[in-house]
C-alpha cells in the first residue's frame, strides 16, 4: 500500500486552506498513492494557542459538511482512503478535534474524535474541544484495518494499545507539534514503541509553519512494526511524504506474534479501574 502525508501549513484563509488538501491529494495521486493523510486542524490557523477565542466557534463544522463534501469528493475521483481533520460541531452544538475517514470510494466509513483535552502554554485546548465520545474505531477500508489517534491521545497506551487490540494494521496520527516540543527524539520514540508493542504501522502527519508564537516542526514520519523509521518530513518546510507500507508486515512482529499473544487482561483491571493517577 503506497500511502501519502500531507504536511501542510495553514494560512488565514479557510478557502485557500481547503484547496491546497485537494492539491496535496491531486500530488499524492500522481505519487501513485492510495491513502493520504492530513494534519490536526488543517483548515486553520491553530486557534488553541491563545484563550478564548470567540472567532473559533464559527470556524466549526458538521461532518458531512461543505468542506467534507469536497474532500469526499476528491476522494472518490482518485480512489484515495483519505484521513482528514477539522474542527466539527454537532447537532447539540458541542465542538471536536475529528477526523472522519473516507473509504477509496468517498463513502465516509466514520469519524474518530479526540479522547483526552490538554490545557498548557499554547494548547488552551480545553477552551475549544469537547472530550471525544466516539471511542477508538479500527475501519475497515480498501487498503486495510485504519485506526486514528489524534494529536494528544498518542501520548495515552490505552489508547494505543486498544487500536491493536481491534486489529489496526496502521495507526495515523493527526499532529500539531512544535519545534524543540520533544527534546532528546523522544517525539518519535514514544510512537515508534507503540509500533513495536502493537504490531503496526503508525504514520504521524504534523502541520508546518510560524503562526504566532508556536513554530509548528513538520517532521513527519512513519515506523513499520519493528518501530523503524522508514521516512521523515523535511523540517519547518511542507512536504508530501510518500511510502510503501506492506501491511503483511503486521502478521509477523513481535507484536502481534508475541505481546498481544501472551497478554494477562484478568490481571490489569483492578490496576486501574477508578485510578486517577497521583
Amino acid at each position: 500500500m503506497r500511502l501519502a502525508l500531507a504536511q501542510l501549513s495553514s494560512g488565514e484563509d479557510r478557502g485557500k486552506n481547503l484547496e491546497k488538501a485537494l492539491a496535496a491529494m491531486e500530488a499524492a495521486g500522481r505519487a501513485g498513492a492510495q491513502m493520504i493523510a492530513f494534519p490536526e486542524v488543517v483548515l486553520d490557523r491553530f486557534f488553541p494557542q491563545c484563550r478564548g477565542n470567540e472567532r473559533a466557534a464559527s470556524l466549526a463544522e458538521p461532518i458531512p459538511g461543505p468542506s467534507t463534501e469536497r474532500i469526499a469528493a476528491k476522494a472518490a475521483e482518485l480512489g484515495m482512503v483519505t484521513v482528514f481533520n477539522l474542527y466539527e460541531v454537532d447537532g447539540a452544538g458541542r465542538y471536536f478535534d475529528s477526523s472522519p475517514v473516507f473509504d477509496a470510494d468517498g463513502t465516509l466509513l466514520g469519524i474518530t474524535r479526540m479522547l483526552h483535552i490538554t490545557d498548557f502554554e499554547g494548547f488552551h485546548e480545553q477552551d475549544y474541544y469537547h472530550p471525544g465520545d466516539r471511542g477508538m474505531p479500527v475501519y475497515q477500508t480498501k487498503v486495510g484495518k485504519i485506526g486514528i489517534a489524534i494529536c494528544y491521545d498518542r501520548h495515552y497506551p490505552e489508547v494505543m494499545r486498544t487500536l491493536g487490540l481491534k486489529g489496526a494494521d496502521l495507526v495515523v496520527i493527526p499532529q500539531a507539534g512544535v519545534v524543540g516540543e520533544w527534546p532528546e527524539g523522544l517525539y518519535e520514540a514514544e510512537v515508534r514503541t507503540a509500533a513495536f508493542q502493537n504490531g503496526y504501522f503508525v504514520a504521524l502527519c504534523n502541520r508546518v509553519g510560524q503562526e504566532d508564537s508556536l513554530n509548528f516542526a513538520g517532521e513527519s514520519f512513519v515506523s513499520d512494526p519493528d518501530g523503524r523509521i522508514l521516512v521523515t518530513g523535511k523540517s519547518e518546510a511542507e512536504d508530501l511524504v510518500v511510502v510503501n507500507l506492506d501491511l503483511d508486515q503486521c502478521a509477523a512482529s513481535c507484536g502481534r506474534r508475541l505481546f498481544l499473544r501472551d497478554r494477562r487482561p484478568e490481571l490489569y483491571g483492578p490496576w486501574f479501574e477508578g485510578s486517577k493517577g497521583c
